[in-house]
């Protein structure tokens, strides 16, 4: 069902480049007498019809085609990056349009947007996927008023987003898992969407995990790309073989010293179910109370229940992600205002990780993948 949804979203997306597409060529060849200039803009646009076209095929194709052509995974990420530079340029001409056409400024802004169209997207995408496995460790210090004396500095490393696949290999999710274990933390988090998929390698991506080290214990939540690949069962069962528990609509209580906190889990959310369904029976009124949801959607519930920090993951940070005059613009945007880092309500609070790998385009931009360290502060 998600695939099909996911399918259903992309043609959408393929039908509204392509009229994009026809009105931006429409307005480049308005007034364009010369034969020759005129064959290559029709060609030009020819050929990102293609790649848009290319985009949807790779789609219907994409278990197990990128690892036998990892060269498509350039050809996906320019297809997408098409899409999006269209629009902005769409956008761009009908503002240009609003001029007289005897204004020369009129031919010349169209002819910088054209340059613009053809130069960028390769260079950005280029860019991105080159970096879309440089991450980092990202420390975040979470300053709580009343915090318990005996949590105060507890560390928390979380680990969230893997998507081990062509785009995401072993190796990377060897280098992550070593990158959280050399923080020494209290406790390690696993919050979603080990795979995308069904034919990923969801057996290699729980062993890798199953290396993570913490004084108490390594938690999980599920994410929808489990739901999707029909893996909950099985992920749980081996993950717990493996010494990670997942937390399904259960809470544990876990001492520091004097103090209690009380670690609560849940399957991804979606909202058509409504959020967290009998999840304030999980919250212990004198614990410090986390939750690890994948969608970070669920935070004005949880902080109504009572919850004291939530855990998320699922955006990407936005994994495309251009700032436009000191506003961050991101597809994500549209659909959830949890896109990246910490957010506050009362005296509730939420992190939300950029995670560490990529969906649909292989390139993360403005949006780099990181490996946390939540690091709890007494103020």
């Amino acid at each position: 069902m998600g695939f099909i949804r996911s399918l259903g979203l992309e043609i959408l997306l393929l039908f509204a480049v392509l009229w994009a597409q026809r009105k931006l060529r429409n307005w480049a060849l308005a007034g364009e007498e010369e034969p020759r200039r005129r064959r290559a803009i029709h060609l030009l646009w020819g050929a990102f019809a293609l790649l848009n076209m290319a985009c949807i095929l790779l789609s219907l194709t994409q278990t197990g085609f990128h690892t036998r052509v990892p060269a498509l995974i350039w050809l996906r990420g320019l297809a997408l990056a098409l899409a999006i530079f269209q629009a902005a340029a769409f956008l761009l001409v009908v503002l240009f349009r609003r001029l007289p056409a005897f204004n020369p400024e009129r031919r010349q802004a169209l002819r910088i947007v054209q340059a613009a169209i053809i130069a960028a997207p390769a260079a950005v995408v280029g860019f991105g996927i080159v970096r879309r496995n440089d991450f980092t460790l990202k420390q975040v210090d979470l300053h709580v008023p009343g915090l318990p004396r005996d949590l105060d500095g507890l560390r928390i490393a979380q680990i969230t987003d893997v998507h081990l696949s062509a785009y995401f290999s072993e190796k990377d999710l060897e280098r992550a898992v070593d990158m959280a274990n050399e923080t020494r933390p209290d406790l390690t988090v696993v919050t979603g969407d080990l795979i995308t998929r069904v034919r990923d390698p969801l057996d290699t991506a729980i062993r890798h995990i199953s290396r993570l080290r913490a004084a108490s214990g390594v938690w999980g939540c599920h994410g929808n790309h489990e739901i999707y690949a029909g893996c909950e069962e099985y992920a749980t069962r081996q993950a717990a073989r493996a010494g990670v528990r997942y937390l399904r609509g259960q809470a544990v209580a876990l001492r520091f010293g004097a103090a209690t906190l009380n670690l609560s889990g849940v399957d991804y959310q979606p909202q058509a179910r409504g959020y967290l369904a009998g999840g304030g029976a999980w919250v212990l009124p004198e614990a410090y109370n986390i939750l690890l949801s994948h969608n970070p959607d669920v935070f004005p519930v949880a902080v109504g229940h009572g919850f004291d920090l939530i855990l998320s993951g699922h955006t990407h940070g936005g994994q495309v992600n251009v700032e436009i005059l000191d506003r961050h613009i991101s597809p994500v945007r549209f659909f959830t205002p949890f896109v990246y880092g910490v957010y506050q309500e009362n005296r509730s609070r939420m992190y939300v990780s950029r995670g560490l790998g990529t969906v649909g385009v292989p390139a993360r931009i403005g949006a780099p993948p990181e490996v946390p360290l939540i690091r709890l502060c007494a103020t």
